[in-house]
């Protein structure tokens, strides 16, 4: 991992004994041996059962009562160069706390202020990315149908969009950070999806300000703009919250969680999809064509 500062065991390929060496990892291009920032001697290792066990004395700095531990198993050693290891999430989350005094030397569940801006950015967007805008959609599309809801329809769907659109900076701003400080991690495809919904949402905002009457020419090309932009949103949208549940590896309770909570709006949508459709073709049953005389009696030719 990079950052770290490791002790590493391999068999040499030679005469099969364990060897230990030190690595002082700046980066995953640069992972040979190297001396670490404190005292390490009486390095050992020692194979058993096809693993191999590592024994070593440290010095620690004074008044240092606990240590952040991370255990990894690389693939290979070429040409006296040691491999990077896998990105997998149970890679990346072989992480720990060494207590040094306490009773309990590892404690595997501390959380780590990395784990906790992780965390952020993945409840940040998908409250926004993932609820906020598909309500939003929601709202607008069914609330309008009743011209009692005009224009109250029209401030929630602005609100809930423009507090998703602030909600989701946020977190894509959180995924930026972790992604500076994560050299050699990068999970291209989610990250592609991030920029591209920040670019989609920045645009959609501005349909706030460009806005036509209903009456004007150009109204029907900014709704195929607005509507096509919102509908890509939503849909790139709970894609990445499902690649970022794959990337971030929660307990399975979350992500259960949210597909409850998305299952619910789609649900809801449906029937309203429904409710509307019944709306709109009784409406126009029961509105009679204007003949031009606004219900006066109508005089009949004369029959000749």
């Amino acid at each position: 991992m990079a950052g770290a500062q490791a002790l590493v065991a391999y068999k040499d390929g030679n005469n099969g004994a364990v060897t230990v060496k030190t690595l002082d990892i700046k980066s995953y291009s640069e992972m040979v041996p190297g001396k670490l920032s404190f005292e390490v001697w009486g390095l050992k290792g020692e194979e058993s059962g096809g693993a191999i066990m590592i024994f070593a004395n440290m010095k620690v700095p004074e008044k240092v009562t606990t240590l952040n531990q991370v255990w990894q198993v690389g693939p290979s050693v070429t040409a006296g160069r040691f491999d990077k290891h896998d990105f997998a999430p149970e890679n990346l989350n072989s992480k720990g706390m060494l207590n040094l005094i306490g009773d309990h030397n590892v404690s595997g569940g501390a959380v780590d202020s990395r784990t906790k801006k992780k965390n952020i950015h993945g409840v940040l967007n998908s409250v926004s990315w993932g609820v906020l805008f598909p309500l939003g959609a929601v709202i607008a599309r069914y609330m309008r149908t009743y011209p009692s809801a005009d224009p109250a329809w029209f401030y929630l769907h602005a609100g809930c969009q423009v507090s998703a659109y602030a909600i989701g900076v946020a977190g894509w701003a959180t995924g930026l950070k972790l992604g500076s400080e994560s050299a050699g991690v990068v999970y291209s495809v989610h990250r592609n999806i991030g920029i591209t919904l920040f670019c989609l949402s920045a645009i959609q905002m501005f349909a706030l300000f460009i806005r036509p009457k209903k009456d004007h020419k150009y109204r029907y090309f900014w709704n195929i703009y607005h509507h096509s932009f919102g509908y890509t949103i939503i849909i790139l949208g709970i894609i990445n919250i499902f690649r970022g549940f794959d990337i971030l590896n929660p307990e399975r309770k979350w992500k259960s969680t949210y597909i409850v909570v998305i299952a619910s709006l789609g649900a809801v949508a449906l029937l309203l999809e429904v409710i509307t459709w019944i709306v709109v073709v009784k409406r126009k049953s029961s509105t009679k064509p204007y003949d031009g005389y606004n219900g006066q009696s109508r005089q009949q030719p004369l029959n000749m």
